[in-house]
């Protein structure tokens, strides 16, 4: 279940006319006038996410809140992400929830020039290497990059905090007997 505003919030940006967060969005129509989105997303519509999230839990949906702005010549991505998934822990091979909850920065840089337009911290990638089609228009992965920070956001190697490792054993195990190495020395002693 998605939802979404198709209203303007304020006339330089406009509001995602979908209720689908979708997989591109189009640097030539919105990188002027910004764009966002926000909504309601299963995690399992992420593939590369669905890849780890756990079978044995029903996964929650996540809010999320995106917005493509430009501050001082340099685009933004920003986006705010609420919620849980289930994967499975690395200890005892059980469900344990990953709070991916967290607000999102990333300056999309036309290139390396606009480096000094940004602060040192702020995250930034290249559009270059990033953007999909250059010709007839620039297509930005809205989805793959939100898919990427929340990949980073997820341990990984996910475990409860006061696991303890699964262990479990079926029948006895037999003891053997170490065989000694100096064994056929020894047999060959007396015989020289």
């Amino acid at each position: 279940m998605s939802s979404t505003s198709a209203t303007a919030s304020n006339s330089d940006t406009q509001k995602a006319p979908s209720s689908i967060l979708p997989d591109n969005i189009s640097l030539n129509k919105w990188e002027d006038t910004g764009f966002e989105w926000s909504g309601l997303l299963a995690p399992h519509t992420f593939a590369r996410l669905k890849d780890v999230l756990t079978t044995e839990h029903e996964q929650p949906q996540l809010q999320l809140d995106a917005k493509l702005y430009r501050r001082s010549n340099v685009l933004h991505l920003a986006f705010t992400l609420a919620g849980e998934v289930w994967l499975t822990c690395q200890r005892c091979l059980q469900p344990v929830a990953i709070d991916l909850s967290d607000d999102y920065d990333i300056a999309l840089l036309d290139d390396d020039s606009q480096e000094s337009l940004i602060d040192e911290e702020q995250d930034y990638l290249l559009l270059d290497e990033i953007v999909t089609e250059q010709s007839p228009e620039r297509l930005l992965p809205l989805k793959k990059l939100i898919e990427d920070e929340i990949l980073l956001k997820a341990p990984l190697s996910p475990k409860h905090e006061d696991c303890e490792m699964a262990t479990s054993q079926v029948g006895d195990i037999p003891e053997e007997e170490n065989e000694n190495p100096f064994a056929a020395l020894a047999s060959l002693k007396g015989k020289l």
